[in-house]
């Protein structure tokens, strides 16, 4: 005789049909709100955004495992956590018609062809001699300066300014090509793609534009890369419409914290890259003297061989693009800042690849680290959370 099933169990427990009903739904309920369930985190996200004073902590929380990827939450979410999005939902509208007007300036003054400068200028000069001249008569014909003629070498010269930022945009255009290409998104050949890949090119052109002291650093299009994405891909059109002037924002918002990791002269400085990367090998050392002293000492591994691009590029290149959205997840929700929890997941890498690296010697631990394996990136931020309960 076969044993009864639980579900058979159930049913002989029952009353009646009432009872079957109210019972099932009482299972529904508990999967529900289960705080496990998809459905539930997503009604939890919905509750937190639509509160008309959003507690930061709370949505901080929340992210910190993992943002539901339905209904535009992520979008939505970042924005807040970022400081793009107020937290008083009704100041939104008029923030986000502010922030993309100033965009919008920003294209017009800086994305320009150097020949309708001189044209507007030229048409300035015009309307000036044409009211002297309405005034006191015919004037002498009006000549382009020397600052506007193209062979100038003034750096005053709209032409000069106009070949610098040619360079500039050259170099930003051979790195946004190269920005993942095995997604259709970036570098599909369609008009979408292209559509996504001038997007990229003009943010950062504009970020470089207003940065003189960085300017634009290779790498910076993979940075940048998962906030247009991630935008881009929202369910609510109006949105979707501006994503090229929200990513701009929130991307100088990110680079904030970063920003000293792209200057080259602040490199060797208290918050210049290297300094960083110290404190990354400084934590292994506190939670792993044995495989810190492997790499540093015994394999003699530098770690600005592998840990450069790991911290400068906030592990895009490290994971899949779905690992690193969720690991972006818990950067940009962490109350003390992305860079604080980075170092900590910089360090769990090390640490779940333990066994491999006090095994392998200078070859073999670089060519790990420099091309990381596939990982469960739960478990992984699961490991860099436990580093910061050892503090």
């Amino acid at each position: 005789m076969r044993e009864r099933s639980s579900e058979d169990k159930t049913i002989n427990t029952m009353q009646n049909a009432d009872y079957s009903e109210q019972s099932s739904d009482a299972d529904e309920n508990k999967v529900i709100k289960s705080p496990s369930s998809f459905d539930y985190r997503v009604t939890l996200f919905n509750t937190e955004l639509s509160r008309r004073r959003i507690h930061l902590a709370e949505l901080q929380r929340l992210s910190s495992q993992g943002i539901p990827d339905t209904g535009g939450i992520r979008a939505t979410t970042w924005k807040v956590l970022l400081g793009f999005l107020p937290r008083n939902r009704d100041d939104w509208a008029t923030e986000l018609e502010k922030k993309r007007a100033t965009y919008a300036v920003f294209r017009e003054e800086m994305i320009i062809n150097p020949s309708e400068v001189t044209r507007r200028k030229e048409e300035m000069e015009a309307m000036k001699a044409a009211e002297l001249e309405a005034l006191e008569g015919p004037l002498q014909r009006h000549e382009i300066s020397h600052d506007d003629h193209p062979l100038s070498l003034g750096s005053k010269s709209v032409w000069h300014q106009f070949f610098q930022d040619t360079e500039l945009a050259e170099q930003i255009n051979r790195d946004v090509k190269r920005t993942h290409p095995d997604m259709p998104f970036f570098c599909g050949d369609n008009d979408s793609a292209r559509e996504n890949q001038e997007a990229l090119k003009r943010i950062l052109f504009i970020f470089a534009k207003l940065n003189p002291g960085i300017r634009y650093v290779q790498g910076m299009n993979e940075v940048l890369a998962p906030l247009y994405y991630v935008f881009k891909t929202d369910i609510d059109e109006s949105n979707v419409k501006h994503a090229e002037e929200d990513s701009f924002f929130c991307f100088v918002e990110l680079l904030s914290d970063f920003r000293d990791h792209f200057c080259q002269q602040l490199d060797n400085s208290a918050v210049g890259i290297r300094s960083t990367i110290l404190q990354m090998t400084q934590l292994l050392r506190k939670h792993d003297e044995e495989l810190w002293r492997h790499l540093e000492i015994t394999s003699k591994v530098n770690p600005q061989f592998y840990a450069f691009r790991w911290i400068t590029l906030l592990l895009t290149q490290e994971f899949n693009f779905a690992d690193s959205i969720r690991l972006w997840d818990s950067l940009l929700s962490n109350p003390d800042g992305p860079l604080e929890i980075l170092l900590r997941v910089c360090c769990s890498m090390l640490l779940c690849l333990r066994s491999r690296l006090l095994a392998g010697d200078f070859t073999t631990n670089l060519k790990l680290l420099q091309h990381y394996p596939s990982v469960d990136i739960n478990r992984l931020l699961k490991v860099a959370d436990d580093l910061k309960e050892l503090k």
